[in-house]
């Protein structure tokens, strides 16, 4: 056994459940792609301030939890926690919003960091697929971004899932709303970090998971009871959008997430599988985030859906996704020079398109034959010497042990006609 293991709060992705994470992925990409978003990549380390600045200094994500890196004796960089403050770094920095063609849409799909207490659905280093859309003040463009997840989640066969809904008013309406919950805040017996955290964003209280917290904040002041016209109809409009689309979704007053950022829509997709733990995915508007990090005014929408917790959320729901085998064909060798031949039409099968194998390194057929039913493979290829004095090959279908001998210059063409 090795002396090392993986560090904690990580995991290793390892066949065949790899295979799982991989279709999860594609399956999150899949309508960002049909609706016109790009990829992007950005660093997985960038500048601490753009976290600070960008995420809100009074986060957890700030104050506790980000890996900093030292450079020359500073810290200065930071392992990214999240990846929207990344990608509006990137799109101002690479002049993306002056193309002339508004909203940037753009999805990434990469690991995150963040120092936490590990426990099952929450890891030091976790994965997850985004999207964010970038310069335009649109409740179609919100809208649009959550109808996209919820096809993402409905196409991976997820049903005991729920989205919740809020409005986190703007720069107009939200200023009085910030005065009216720290008055209330300041009635509570709060500890001195809360009190501290209610001076600086009295709305990250309201995302403080500690009991004892919650349960005095029972009648605070609620958000929507403070939105001006505007948000009010800007909100209304989002949901209208949902409901005509088909999209379920709970409104939740409190919801508020844990980023400093957000503005208008924000949105908490959960599941009833996971515990503690349920977010599966969200995000919100965040119109003023550009002009935070230095940039222009460039309204703006995003999520991130966290493909470990969605990898749990089809376990506890026990769906098993449709992931197709790695090896189609397992090509078994008697004796060297069938083995050459065969690695031959390994080769030309492989790029024809053909998902192949070779019994490396495995001697006598019993041992070769196992190894093919492990592969999964549909086929096996098997031939000898005497199959290459006729020039043919056996094919053995897997399922039903049916066994025929094929022309050698013709494999390739009949393997192709199985639709391998």
């Amino acid at each position: 056994m090795s002396t090392f293991t993986a560090p904690k709060g990580t995991y290793d992705l390892l066949p065949p459940s790899s295979a799982t994470f991989l279709a999860v992925r594609q399956a999150l990409a899949a309508p960002l792609r049909r609706a016109g978003y790009g990829y992007i990549e950005t660093p997985v380390f960038e500048d601490v301030a753009l976290f600070s600045r960008g995420v809100g200094e009074s986060t957890d994500i700030v104050t506790k939890e980000m890996f900093t890196l030292t450079k020359r004796g500073k810290e200065d960089l930071a392992l990214r926690p999240e990846g929207t403050a990344s990608v509006v770094r990137a799109v101002l920095e690479g002049n993306l919003h002056k193309l002339g063609n508004l909203p940037v849409k753009v999805w990434y799909s990469g690991n995150f960091y963040r120092y936490e207490q590990p426990q099952k659905g929450r890891y030091r280093q976790f994965s997850q697929v985004g999207a964010e859309a970038l310069g335009a003040e649109d409740p179609a463009l919100d809208a649009e971004l959550i109808i996209l997840a919820d096809d993402a989640f409905k196409s991976l066969g997820l049903r005991d899932y729920k989205l919740l809904l809020n409005s986190l008013g703007d720069k107009q309406c939200r200023p009085v709303y910030r005065a009216a919950l720290q008055e209330f805040l300041l009635g509570l017996d709060l500890d001195e970090d809360t009190r501290r955290r209610a001076e600086i964003n009295p709305l990250r209280v309201l995302d403080d998971k500690r009991e004892a917290v919650q349960a005095q904040l029972v009648g605070a002041p609620l958000l929507r009871d403070y939105l001006c016209e505007e948000c009010k109809a800007y909100d209304e409009q989002v949901r209208a959008l949902l409901t005509a689309a088909g999209v379920a979704f709970v409104d939740d007053p409190k919801l508020v997430r844990g980023l400093d950022y957000y503005t208008r829509t924000t949105f908490e997709f959960v599941h009833s599988g996971l515990g503690a733990q349920s977010a599966i995915g969200g995000g919100g508007r965040y119109d003023g985030l550009s002009e935070m990090l230095g940039g222009p005014a460039l309204p703006s929408v995003g999520w991130g859906l966290g493909v470990d917790r969605i990898h749990l959320a089809l376990e506890a729901e026990g769906v098993e996704l449709d992931v197709p085998a790695t090896t189609s064909v397992y090509a078994v060798a008697l004796g060297e020079e069938a083995k050459n031949v065969l690695f031959a039409k390994v080769t030309e099968l492989r790029r024809a398109g053909v998902a192949t194998d070779l019994a490396f390194g495995v001697k006598g057929i019993k041992n070769a034959m196992k190894s093919a039913n492990r592969s999964g493979a549909r086929f096996a290829l098997i031939a000898g010497d005497r199959d290459l004095a006729e020039g043919v090959v056996q094919l053995k279908d897997m399922t039903t042990g049916e066994q025929n001998a094929v022309a050698l210059e013709a494999l390739v063409t009949t393997l192709k006609e199985k639709q391998l």
